[in-house]
């Protein structure tokens, strides 16, 4: 069974590297180093990046910030990612903000209630690195050559 699974989106080819720096994505997770790890990450293939410990402080930050993508952390205290992926999907504003449902869990029940409260991708943490770019990349509709 794949670790990643995610709806089809259309795909089209970036024109530079600079459409890549363009793009803001928020992490969300209560780990600070799975947090960094993410960060990094990104911020090497040129995107930008917003950090938040907590769904409370996500929400909090999407006042002020129009992110492309978010990459959310299920199990987090408070608020799980799951309603706060729900809570994206009811703001006018990002309701269309592509959501990748980021987490431990590694079965087909965390991707199912995924999809149903609207992200766009599930993710186990176990596919930290390729995977989690090609579907970076591809929810934001850019090219693939130089996944590594």
């Amino acid at each position: 069974m794949s670790a990643m699974k995610s709806r089809q989106l259309p795909f089209t080819s970036p024109s530079s590297r600079a459409e890549t720096m363009s793009k803001l994505i928020m992490v969300v997770d209560d780990d600070s180093q799975t947090r960094t790890l993410i960060s990094i990450l990104l911020q090497r293939r040129g995107f930008r990046v917003v950090e938040a410990a907590d769904a409370f402080e996500a929400l909090n930050l999407l006042e002020s910030h129009d992110p492309a993508l978010a990459i959310v952390d299920v199990m987090m205290p408070g608020m799980d990612g799951f309603e706060l992926c729900q809570q994206i999907r009811q703001r006018a504003h990002t309701a269309a903000t592509p959501v990748i449902i980021f987490s431990a869990m590694r079965d087909d029940i965390g991707a199912q209630k995924s999809f149903e409260v609207g992200a766009d991708a599930f993710l186990s943490k176990i596919s930290l690195h390729h995977e989690l770019l090609v579907q970076v990349r591809t929810l934001l509709g850019m090219s693939m050559t130089d996944i590594t």
